[in-house]
């Protein structure tokens, strides 16, 4: 069976809400930074977190591929802007980035947002 990569994105958001419940000080520090880091400066908060996905793509931080992604489509990053992303972590992390961006595509595609494959005729 597939995994769904909305479902696992799902699960995680309850548990660091649970987290955050049960330690609200370092709930709240642990949100603080990255609000700050992704802000629009320089460079704009949607290139910053297709940035962070790269990143996370290379180490393979399931949660955070997941959370970048959707934070940089939020921001309106294009599925293209995505790959090529995807394309720069690759370059650096080999097989596991290239693997890691399966889920990316896996979510796409759930989303709506990536056709799914067509089966041979």
């Amino acid at each position: 069976m597939v995994e769904s990569q909305t479902a696992i994105k799902q699960v995680i958001h309850k548990n660091f809400q649970t987290f955050k419940r049960v330690a609200p000080t370092l709930g709240a520090a642990y949100e603080a930074l990255p609000q700050e880091a992704h802000a629009d400066g320089a460079l704009s908060g949607k290139v910053k977190r297709l940035m962070a996905l790269a990143a996370a793509l290379t180490h393979g931080c399931r949660g955070c591929i997941l959370f970048q992604l959707q934070h940089a489509l939020d921001l309106g990053a294009s599925v293209d802007e995505i790959a090529e992303a995807c394309g720069v972590a690759m370059s650096l992390g080999g097989t596991m980035a290239a693997s890691e961006t399966t889920r990316v595509v896996a979510y796409l595609q759930e989303n709506g947002l990536l056709a799914l494959e067509k089966p041979d005729a």
